[in-house]
């Protein structure tokens, strides 16, 4: 699932869009690089997430699968990309 994007369905951040960077059993970790950055992800049961069948790109994909640096701001980008084409 590392590397997909997911909205939350629960909580105070409720439909909220995040990119999964990491997974431990039924708990993933979600970032988006405002308020939830890569050095302080948020964990979240699977169950109060909405999986988005989309992944990030390749290089990004790449890059959080081998725990490669990757800055806030590449989140960043990757999730307002995905915003900006589903305006569209």
């Amino acid at each position: 699932m590392i590397g997909h994007f997911a909205t939350s369905k629960a909580g105070h951040d409720k439909s909220r869009v995040y990119i999964i960077t990491g997974e431990e059993g039924a708990y993933v970790y979600l970032c988006d690089g405002r308020y939830k950055p890569l050095a302080g992800p948020k964990k979240k049961n699977i169950k109060h997430i909405q999986l988005i069948n989309r992944k990030v790109d390749q290089d990004l994909l790449f890059r959080l699968a081998n725990k490669e640096d990757v800055f806030d701001e590449q989140i960043k980008y990757a999730i307002k990309s995905y915003l900006n084409e589903e305006k569209l």
